[in-house]
C-alpha cells in the first residue's frame, strides 16, 4: 500500500508543477520581492472571501453592530481610501478590487482585510488604543498588505500542499460543495489560524510604504505596536497581535523600516 505521506508528497508535488511559483507584488522601496507556491486562483480565494464577508457583514447588521458612528466610520473610510490610492506601487490590478470597508462595534481588539480587499475595522481597536491617525493608517496598511501579497491565499495553498491526498484531489477537483471547503478554508487562515513570522513581517513592511506614500507618518507604526504589546499586559495577546514575531524583534524592524520610507512620506506631505 502506497504510504499516506508519500500520496501527499505525490500529490503536493503535481498541483505545484501545474500551478507553479509567482510573485504576487511588485517589491517597492521596502524589497519585498519573494515567490509564493500558489495552488488556487485568485479567482477562487476571492470569490470564497466575499461569500465570508457578506456573512459577516449581514450578521454584524442584524445585530446592530455595524458603522454604527459616522464620524467614526468616515474617518476610518477616509484613511482607506488613501491607502488604497497607493496600492498601484505593489500591484496594479488592485486598483479594480472591489474595495469595502466597514467599523465593526466589538470589545476585540483586531482589524482585518480579506483577499480582494473586503476590510474592516473593529471599535475597540480605535477607542481602546486612542489612536492617531497616523496608527490607525499602519494598522490598515498592514491588514491591505496581507490582501496584496495574497497571505491568504498562499496559506489555503500550503493547506491543501500539506493535507490528506485525498483532500488534496477532492479540493483540487471542486473544492467542496458549491466552494463551502474552500470559504471555510478562507475564513480559517483570516480569523483562527495566526500569520506566520513571514508574512507579518512582509505585512509591516508593505504596509508602512503605503502609510508613508499616503502621507501618514510611518514612525506610527513603531507607535501602534508598542501600544499593542502593553495591551497584552504580560497575559494572552490581542487577536491582532497573535503572530509569530516578538514584540521587540517588530518594532526593530519597523523602525528601521519606518526610518527608510520616510522620503516618500516628506515628498507626499510636500505633494499635499
Amino acid at each position: 500500500m502506497f504510504p499516506r505521506f508519500l500520496k501527499v508528497l505525490v500529490v503536493g508535488a503535481a498541483l505545484l508543477a501545474v500551478t507553479g511559483c509567482a510573485r504576487t507584488t511588485q517589491s517597492g522601496a521596502v524589497g519585498v520581492d519573494r515567490q509564493q507556491a500558489l495552488l488556487v486562483s485568485s479567482k477562487q480565494v476571492d470569490q470564497a472571501a466575499a461569500q465570508q464577508y457578506a456573512k459577516m457583514i449581514e450578521e454584524a447588521q442584524k445585530k446592530g453592530l455595524l458603522d454604527r458612528d459616522p464620524a467614526q466610520v468616515q474617518r476610518v473610510r477616509t484613511i482607506a481610501n488613501r491607502l488604497i490610492a497607493q496600492t498601484g506601487v505593489f500591484r496594479q490590478d488592485a486598483s479594480g478590487w472591489k474595495w469595502e470597508t466597514h467599523v465593526i462595534t466589538s470589545k476585540e481588539l483586531n482589524a482585518w482585510c480579506m483577499p480582494g480587499g473586503k476590510m474592516a475595522v473593529y471599535t475597540s481597536l480605535i477607542e481602546q488604543l486612542k489612536l492617531s491617525d497616523d496608527e490607525l493608517a499602519a494598522i490598515m496598511g498592514h491588514e491591505i498588505a496581507h490582501a496584496l501579497r495574497e497571505h491568504g491565499r498562499e496559506r489555503v495553498s500550503q493547506q491543501l500542499a500539506t493535507g490528506v491526498a485525498v483532500g488534496v484531489a477532492s479540493a483540487v477537483l471542486g473544492l467542496g460543495q458549491g466552494g463551502t471547503q474552500l470559504a471555510d478554508m478562507v475564513a480559517q487562515v483570516t480569523f483562527t489560524l495566526p500569520n506566520s513570522r513571514l508574512h507579518e513581517q512582509e505585512a509591516d513592511r508593505i504596509g508602512v510604504e503605503l502609510a508613508a506614500r499616503a502621507g501618514y507618518d510611518p514612525r506610527g507604526a513603531v507607535n501602534v505596536w508598542k501600544k499593542m504589546a502593553q495591551a497584552a499586559g504580560g497575559g494572552a495577546p490581542p487577536e491582532i497581535l497573535s503572530t509569530h514575531p516578538s514584540p521587540e524583534s517588530r518594532i526593530k524592524d519597523l523602525e528601521v523600516y519606518s526610518e527608510r520610507v520616510m522620503p516618500l512620506y516628506q515628498a507626499a506631505r510636500r505633494g499635499g
